[in-house]
């Protein structure tokens, strides 16, 4: 052991209810791309292995890897999309899975635009787009600037993959605004260059964004909506020169709409996935909080948050900055290299650590399902199935 595991009586360890769900406690499976699909986007028959494992402490929330809402939408071989009647029973396949552990689900559902594989697009015939024709990274790809009907069909892709994920069984789907993908591009002014009511002013460039929250939610209740935001993430260029005034004005609309969203889910400036992949020692970062937001949400429903925690620091963080909103930590790369990570925190058992290598291997279990539960967990469910289960005897 590394140490004696977390307080049992600390707030990481404490029940909390999003929506119509309850959680035991506060640990979250964060949304992490993994490429285990198909070439017809449906994933691998060994996928719900891998999201049941992390759901095996009962209660905890598990929020799924960001899914297709169409398949202009999916952008690259290997991704997931939530959309054809097989891809739709391959999920519910995993729903169940992570249901059978007692444990909650969501599913993160998004739109690439320009963060497509371009040559991917034209193989398939399909558009290469973003909300302007401004390339992800200078001499890059031009995407085309979308039309106002393809943006409209957008929003009710969000809203049909919602009501396919609550047929499917799903506790609810987070909505991917965040990390410069399509709803990020039309917020983000470094990429929205439009002069239509879809860019220009905050009020125009977070249209799209809020549109697809009004719409989904009307479609499948507020209680089953999550939102994800990343208000100083730098990753593939989607930048807001006033991140506090435009993220100011997006978080006070969803409050207006006075609904009981399930959560909000918010990226810290040391999460953005470019510093992760570059590690950055800029004292600039720490200054960077989500407080601004947390006080104008005032507990509206919880909050995650996500930024390169440990159960240590994260229990630490919501005794003391997060000490007065409701907040859920949500792990990564922690998580997906160990299934029993939540029993590990409370135990403090050593973790496992992860592969980075094997991170994207695409339809491959190695780097997936490979990954051990700790003896100590395998010890305690044997003990508990010799006290509780019936055995038979020769």
């Amino acid at each position: 052991m590394t140490s004696t595991g977390l307080n049992p009586e600390s707030k990481l360890l404490k029940p909390l209810k999003i929506g119509h769900a309850q959680l035991q406690h506060r640990i979250a499976l964060a949304p992490l791309t993994r490429y285990r699909s198909d070439k017809n986007h449906v994933v691998m028959p060994f996928v719900p292995r891998y999201y049941s494992e992390r759901g095996c402490i009962p209660g905890t929330l598990v929020i799924s890897e960001a899914t297709g809402t169409s398949m202009q939408e999916v952008g690259g071989r290997a991704a997931p999309a939530f959309v054809t009647e097989e891809q739709s029973a391959g999920w519910k396949k995993v729903i169940e899975a992570v249901h059978d552990r007692g444990s909650v689900y969501f599913q993160q559902i998004w739109a690439l635009g320009r963060a497509a594989d371009p040559q991917y697009q034209k193989e398939r015939g399909l558009k290469y787009r973003s909300s302007s024709a401004v390339p992800m990274q200078p001499g890059g790809p031009v995407p085309e600037a979308m039309t106002e009907e393809e943006i409209l069909g957008v929003i009710q892709d969000f809203v049909d993959t919602a009501k396919r994920v609550v047929a499917a069984g799903g506790d609810g789907v987070e909505i991917h605004g965040a990390h410069g993908y399509l709803l990020d591009q039309f917020t983000s002014d470094s990429v929205n260059k439009r002069t239509d009511r879809w860019g220009g002013p905050i009020e125009n460039r977070a249209r799209l964004l809020l549109e697809v929250v009004k719409a989904v939610v009307a479609a499948i209740g507020a209680e089953r909506v999550g939102l994800r935001l990343s208000p100083y993430a730098t990753f593939q260029g989607a930048e807001s020169t006033d991140i506090v005034g435009d993220y100011t004005y997006i978080v006070k609309e969803l409050k207006n709409m006075n609904v009981p969203f399930a959560y909000l889910s918010l990226v810290e400036a040391r999460g953005d996935p470019a510093k992760l992949l570059t590690p950055s020692d800029d004292p600039a970062i720490a200054k960077q909080t989500l407080d601004f937001i947390l006080n104008i949400w005032d507990n509206l429903s919880p909050v995650i948050v996500a930024g390169g925690y440990t159960p240590e620091s994260a229990a630490a963080a919501l005794e003391s900055h997060y000490a007065k909103w409701d907040v859920i930590v949500a792990f990564g790369r922690s998580f997906l290299a160990n299934p029993d990570f939540v029993w590990r925190a409370q135990h403090g058992i050593k973790m496992n650590h992860y592969h980075r290598q094997t991170f994207y291997i695409r339809g491959s279990e190695i780097g997936y399902n490979d990954y051990n539960f700790s003896q100590e967990y395998i010890d305690e469910r044997r003990a508990w199935a010799v006290a509780n289960l019936d055995s038979a005897t020769s």
